[in-house]
């Protein structure tokens, strides 16, 4: 499974070009695409998105929430937030979904490196310089 965030679900939709999109492309045809909930969230807040692309988002599976995850979200952040580093409360939410399901994650955002290097998040990087593992 490969968990799309939207950054690179947002690429894909709109006809952008990059190697994570090119996964993007190759996971949903797969049938091994997942979205954090959070991403749905984020996705059908656009108040211009067209029906079509809600029903895909809506059809694509959605990795569950377990028990614990608010906890073990804010205890990742706190420490992030101790390090003197970047946080941003969505993309904690998301980094603890995946790590909770043990997914990588594609993504065009360069704030999950610090997922990476302190929870040891899968990340699959695009598209600036190709796709790479963080």
């Amino acid at each position: 499974m490969l968990c799309l965030d939207t950054s690179s679900l947002i690429a894909y939709l709109e006809g952008g070009s990059g190697r994570d999109v090119d996964l993007v492309d190759q996971a949903l045809s797969d049938e091994v695409a997942v979205v954090s909930p959070i991403t749905v969230t984020e996705l059908l807040s656009d108040p211009h998105l067209r029906p079509e692309i809600r029903r895909l988002i809506l059809e694509l599976p959605t990795l569950s929430i377990s028990d614990g995850y608010w906890e073990r979200a804010g205890l990742l952040r706190a420490k992030i937030l101790r390090k003197g580093s970047k946080a941003r409360l969505a993309d904690t939410l998301i980094a603890q979904i995946c790590l909770d399901h043990q997914v990588s994650l594609v993504t065009r955002d360069r704030d999950f490196k610090i997922f990476k290097e302190t929870a040891g998040l899968r990340v699959l990087m695009g598209p600036i310089h190709g796709l790479t593992g963080l």
